[in-house]
């Protein structure tokens, strides 16, 4: 290996150390899914062998996560009717069609689709999320499996059948976890690795059946094979209806991933093109009854901090895991089902950190938000409590869009500016002017209120202003409503003998405003500053 150019041999070495991260953590996200451990393994060959040859972070790594298990499993559950080879089935179906709709979205060039996705609802969709994958795994090292998906109810039955717990499962799963609490503080030891190892040394001497303690069960390798199911239309388009929230998480989660790495290193960003890499790696995943892949946050800063270099590290990950399937498949059958739960539990640990919603707090900004998002999940369960987080952010933002809000400008001495006079006193009106700018950007929620506002502000000083200066700064486009609602207000003001000036118009907004018929006069429509326009009219006024 010293024969090796030095990236190469950091790359390996990365290689090596996350494999060990990497496959405890994809058997232990099939259980999320309701999958055979193998669908997890399928996953991680797919994220790992097709992104390093489309996508382009260099520190990215491409397996199943946590959350978009949960969103399959929620989404898989109510259309299979619990049945098994139903949920398996489905589940690759929704895994090729969200692959599909990446591709689509890459082509389409929507790389900033996750702007759709506030970061509050992302942060409380997240922490509801691992409170309830942490229930579950709580009720699957217990072995009492309540009939709900809501937090609540399923909280209420695990406590009243208190006394069906499996105290040994139990047992086993906290001593798991606070052996990962402890070895994961050590730099670079395999804690998980580890505590696979030890459950299934410790399995051969306690014999963990006897304990009525459940194990992995089969890594049947040879079931793998490719196909595409055969279902109805409708279940196609309920699964297409389904697929467009796993990829809003998915790539809500990768986009996190991937750029904060870019940024660190100035590495280029190529937000579509990961997209349709993302697209191919879950369609193949898919195609071979494999989970859902995205660029997970643990994932790829565990490969960064082991020493990645370039894409090789995922590649040789994907080797020294084939190695490890092919020599350690017998012995992963035998790992404890308590001690995967104990690994979830660990790995969404720094999920549940109250830290992240301290700027809200401070900012006065967003809490409704970010509760709205957390109670969603807990009470609606996860697909819906996502869905109704994404839409509370978008009505939030369009109420306070909505909200008339309309400053007089004045002008500081000795400069071009023009300030709110209500926060700047030292400002001073323009004679002859009123000069207003909207708060927001103008649509059809707001507009009109604000040009009544406008309209009003002015006739009540018409004895003393003669132009009303509208900027429109705050506007790079304006639709349809707002166009009508400008001429209309040109209209009313010019039969109380006002002139009317749009300023500051942005170069869309002007193409929309000179196909109004009738057009508005070119002396009305200015692209200039407000400082500039008031100097034309000023000028303009003086030569008359």
């Amino acid at each position: 290996m010293s024969s090796l150019p030095a990236s190469w041999r950091s790359d390996f070495l990365a290689g090596l150390a996350i494999a060990g991260l990497l496959l405890p953590e994809a058997v232990a996200y099939s259980r999320i899914g309701h999958l055979p451990p193998q669908a997890g393994v399928v996953a991680l060959f797919a994220g790992l062998l097709l992104y390093p040859v489309v996508g382009r972070s260099r520190f990215a790594i491409v397996s199943s996560t946590s959350s978009s298990a949960a969103v399959m499993a929620a989404a898989v559950l109510v259309l299979s009717g619990s049945n098994p080879a139903q949920i398996w089935m489905l589940s690759a179906a929704l895994v090729m069609v969200t692959g599909v709709l990446f591709i689509m979205a890459g082509v389409g060039k929507l790389g900033d689709m996750t702007t759709y996705i506030a970061k509050p609802v992302l942060r409380g969709f997240t922490f509801g999320l691992a409170l309830v994958i942490i229930a579950k795994q709580v009720a699957d090292m217990v072995q009492v499996h309540p009939p709900y998906t809501d937090l609540f109810r399923y909280t209420f039955f695990l406590l009243e059948h208190l006394y069906d717990w499996n105290i040994y499962g139990l047992v086993l799963g906290f001593t798991a976890w606070l052996f990962l609490l402890v070895a994961g503080r050590v730099p670079y030891l395999p804690a998980t690795l580890m505590v696979i190892v030890l459950s299934i040394v410790a399995g051969h001497w306690l014999n963990w059946t006897q304990w009525r303690i459940s194990i992995v069960g089969s890594l049947d390798m040879d079931m793998v094979h490719p196909g595409v199911p055969i279902l109805s239309e409708a279940t196609w388009l309920r699964l297409t209806e389904l697929g467009f929230g796993m990829v809003l998480i998915l790539y809500a989660e990768s986009y996190g991933s991937i750029r904060m790495f870019s940024l660190k290193y100035g590495d280029r960003f190529q937000p579509n093109r990961d997209l349709i890499a993302l697209g191919m790696a879950n369609i193949l995943s898919g195609v071979f009854q494999g989970m859902p892949v995205g660029a997970g946050y643990s994932g790829t800063s565990a490969n960064e901090a082991v020493g990645a270099r370039s894409l090789a590290a995922g590649l040789a990950a994907a080797a020294v895991l084939a190695v490890m399937v092919w020599i350690f498949r017998p012995f992963l059958s035998q790992i404890p089902n308590p001690v995967l739960g104990a690994i979830v539990i660990h790995v969404l640990g720094h999920t549940l950190n109250p830290a992240v919603f301290r700027p809200y707090r401070q900012l006065h900004r967003d809490r409704s938000v970010v509760a709205a998002a957390i109670l969603a999940v807990m009470f609606l369960g996860v697909l819906d409590g996502l869905m109704v987080g994404i839409l509370f952010s978008l009505l939030v933002t369009l109420r306070r869009f909505s909200q008339p809000l309309l400053a007089q400008l004045g002008h500081l001495e000795g400069g071009h500016d023009y300030m709110d006079l209500a926060l700047h006193p030292e400002a001073h009106p323009v004679p002859g002017l009123l000069i207003l700018r909207p708060g927001e950007p103008l649509f059809f929620a707001n507009v009109d209120r604000i040009a009544q506002m406008a309209f009003e502000q002015t006739c009540r000083q018409r004895e003393q202003v003669h132009t009303l200066v509208f900027s429109l700064e705050e506007s790079p486009d304006l639709d349809s409503t707002a166009l009508e609602s400008m001429a209309n207000l040109y209209t009313r003001l010019h039969q109380q003998g006002i002139q009317l000036v749009l300023a500051r118009i942005k170069d869309r907004a002007f193409l929309g405003l000179q196909r109004l018929e009738p057009a508005l006069p070119k002396q009305c429509l200015s692209v200039f500053s407000v400082d500039e326009t008031v100097q034309a009219i000023l000028n303009t006024s003086a030569q008359k």
